[in-house]
């Protein structure tokens, strides 16, 4: 019996293990970049280490490396993480039909691993059958734990990196436009970046600080939103 149990648990992890691989590749680079922008800004690895077990999200943690670069408040920072971060209620409740029934404990576990490449990778996985949610928290973590050594191994390289060498103060601006351009997969996302485009100008124009991101993330996630729910619409009526 506890051999059956035992081959059973070395099934799952190993299932875990094996589809969390490509993500934990791609995290790699992406978290020594990261590190490195992070150390820039005056992160200590414990400080790196923190953010990344805390947050766990590059998108949002690539935004308030460069918001503490900028001398941002803390409410700007927190605010626009917060919002970045919302897609996060989506992937959940996407996933949710697969946990029926699952503890709240295991979901609160669950719950903390999901990013964008966890998410794609379990809800495949998921969709085609056959997936453990043993197996899926595996990959999570596995994604997390790589994400960490990333990040932190990052904050160490950049001390070897002397500021402004080969481009490292363009990086996080080319970072930025990596992951925008990423992004524009349809015309209604390229309105929505044009707008917060727009309105990132009239508010720094207009407000204090770094109110003016907020300000602009809020108002072009609101009229994307409201964009793509019109297009909708008009899709279903004709």
């Amino acid at each position: 019996m506890s051999d059956a149990t035992g081959n059973n648990k070395t099934g799952y992890i190993a299932a875990g293990l094996s589809a969390a691989w490509p993500i934990c590749i791609g995290y790699f680079p992406i978290g020594l970049s990261l590190g490195v922008l992070a150390q820039k800004s005056g992160l200590t690895p414990w400080q790196m280490a923190a953010m990344s077990l805390l947050v766990f999200a590059g998108g949002s943690q690539f935004i308030a490396v460069a918001m503490l670069t900028g001398s941002a408040s803390a409410p700007a920072i927190v605010s626009t993480v917060f919002m970045v971060n919302l897609r996060h209620l989506l992937m959940s409740s996407a996933l949710a039909v697969h946990f029926t029934g699952v503890s709240r404990r295991f979901l609160a576990l669950f719950a903390y691993g999901i990013t964008d490449e966890s998410f794609a990778v379990n809800l495949t996985r998921f969709n085609l059958g056959g997936w453990d949610r043993r197996s899926a928290l595996v990959l999570n973590y596995a994604a997390n734990a790589t994400w960490v050594v990333s990040s932190v191994s990052g904050v160490y390289l950049g001390q070897l990196v002397p500021p402004g060498a080969a481009g490292v103060d363009f990086a996080l601006t080319g970072m930025f436009i990596c992951l925008l351009v990423f992004q524009l997969r349809g015309p209604i996302f390229t309105v929505t970046a044009l707008i917060a485009a727009a309105c990132s100008l009239l508010a720094y124009l207009q407000l204090p600080g770094n109110t003016y991101v907020i300000v602009a993330s809020c108002a072009a996630a609101t009229i994307g939103l409201v964009l793509k729910r019109t297009l909708r619409k008009q899709e279903r009526t004709s």
